[in-house]
């Protein structure tokens, strides 16, 4: 068969999938690298390594492709979101990438809100003023160093670095992560003026935008000869991560949403055209020319109950389990929850363990269990930590609404779905069905079919609502439906009332750090 490779570079792992027009995943590749944090508020990625990773997993694919005797016709990239890194003239990084998880400028974030600016910003780039975005890591780094910003020849991120790596020469970045920076003008189709005065960047510092299906020259010879791929083979530029999980599992037509649940979460809906939500609490990325994303990414998803199994089920002084033991304690954990009522017996969780970004997009908030009484053990701890990830994504869901995007059915993908406990609570607390992807691997599918369209071997991008095959859907229990939306204002009110208190008690923390 012939097939297209998926290479998704992500800020712990490049995984490569391949694919071919019937839509199945046949071989996965992962090569991991740590998220490295040298320091308070610091979330870096070894830039080389990143490179050399794609590389790799590039390899590994095309590998097991051949010995099963599939034919390679083209690599498609994803790459995550949000990320910055200088480069020298030809591409190669001067420094760390600082990813999404960076939180160093958050003083920027807030000082953009302040002086009214955000509003606009966001308006015309369909990106949140939030210390994830390029546009605010930028700005702060020129608050630090004005001329190391503008002497960098090329500022980047993920994809223009992988581009440059397997492809060499130009600097070029497709419109959906550029449409991710804070910095691109989304109606317009330009980098902002307003955007990079703030960043202190010039146009010839930026990539070239270019469609999410521009084909490129090739694989160069260096890159060909280490993974056993013909020289020139067509690289199609592709998307970012984000707006490929909808294409991966087939949540592309209105009204359909994809919902990502892994350490972190997201709930997304495909669109003909710009939608900004006018109290920005949404996003607004490209997938294609005429399909645009529109919703909220969450810092936290499965990860509350990770920390749960090493807060609450490991012994003090012991190392935190890892692998399939780590594996076997959440599980447990989330036996254990699904025990409990639903509504945890009157224990409310804001869940912002990793602060948090939509619908708040407020640097600083941290979590809390609302509610204690005497009775409430670890499972209503636990639950209630379920439940409150899942009213989270509820409430991107109604800000869609509110916006003018409404949504009637979910899709959901992600390694907090394989747990009955996350699925139901899920579709309760959204009120809709939930079909659960068969494949893992979204993002690494939505690359594949992106680029069999670029390619000629997919004619229409709706054709993925019938090529990614789903399970039957979990219906909402319609008893739970209605603690949920009776309990989902007070998350609402309890996160408006406590911002203060939150966000003081992390200034407070930052400040004693250094206190004994």
């Amino acid at each position: 068969m012939d097939v297209v490779v998926g290479l998704d570079s992500g800020t712990t792992a490049t995984k490569a999938v391949t694919a071919g027009d019937d839509g199945r995943v046949r071989d996965l590749a992962s090569v991991g690298y740590p998220l490295l944090v040298p320091g308070p508020g610091r979330a870096e990625l070894d830039a080389d390594r990143l490179r050399a990773a794609a590389v790799e997993a590039l390899a590994e694919v095309a590998a097991a492709a051949r010995d099963r005797g599939d034919r390679v016709v083209g690599v498609s990239l994803s790459a995550a979101m949000h990320g910055t890194v200088p480069m020298d003239g030809a591409g190669v990084p001067l420094g760390p990438l600082v990813t999404w998880a960076d939180n160093r400028a958050a003083a920027w974030a807030r000082a953009l809100v302040a002086d009214g600016r955000a509003g606009a910003l966001h308006e015309r780039t369909g990106t949140p003023v939030h210390p994830m975005s390029p546009l605010v890591k930028l700005s702060w780094e020129r608050a630090e160093d004005a001329e190391r910003v503008a002497g960098v020849p090329r500022w980047g991120g993920v994809k223009e670095l992988v581009v440059a790596e397997l492809c060499g020469g130009a600097h070029l970045v497709d419109r959906s992560c550029a449409s991710a920076t804070g910095l691109y003008d989304i109606r317009a189709g330009h980098w902002d003026e307003e955007a990079m005065g703030i960043a202190g960047v010039r146009p010839d510092q930026l990539a070239e935008v270019r469609p999410t299906t521009e084909v490129l020259p090739g694989l160069r010879r260096e890159v060909a000869e280490a993974t056993g791929l013909p020289s020139g083979l067509p690289v199609v530029l592709g998307a970012s991560d984000g707006v490929l999980a909808n294409l991966g599992v087939g949540a592309v037509r209105p009204e359909v949403a994809a919902v990502s649940l892994g350490t972190s979460g997201a709930i997304r809906v495909v669109v003909p055209e710009p939608t900004v939500d006018p109290a920005r609490r949404l996003f607004c990325y490209a997938l294609t020319d005429d399909a645009w994303v529109v919703g909220g990414a969450i810092n936290n998803g499965g990860s509350v109950v990770r920390w749960a199994a090493q807060a609450l089920a490991t012994d003090p002084g012991a190392d935190p389990p890892g692998g399939e033991e780590a594996d076997a304690l959440d599980a447990r954990l989330l036996e254990e929850a699904g025990t409990v009522p639903v509504g945890s017996s009157g224990l409310l969780c804001l869940p912002y363990l990793l602060g948090e970004r939509a619908p708040w997009w407020r640097a600083g908030l941290r979590g809390a269990f609302i509610g204690l009484r005497r009775e409430h053990r670890r499972a209503h701890l636990v639950r209630a930590a379920v439940e409150g990830v899942c009213q989270q994504l509820a409430l991107v869901r109604d800000a869609c609404a509110v916006t003018g995007v409404p949504v009637c059915e979910v899709r959901a993908t992600g390694g907090a779905v394989a747990s009955d406990l996350w699925v139901r609570t899920l579709a309760a607390a959204l009120d809709l069905p939930v079909r659960v992807a068969d494949s893992p691997e979204g993002t690494g599918l939505g690359a594949c079919l992106l680029g069999l369209h670029a390619l000629g071997g997919l004619p229409d991008l709706d054709r993925a609502t019938t090529l990614v095959e789903v399970r039957d859907p979990t219906v909402p229990e319609p008893g739970a439906v209605a603690v949920y939306r009776s309990l989902r204002p007070l998350v609402d009110r309890s996160t408006e009332a406590l911002t203060e208190v939150l966000t003081t008690l992390d200034a407070l923390d930052d400040a004693a750090d250094d206190v004994v």
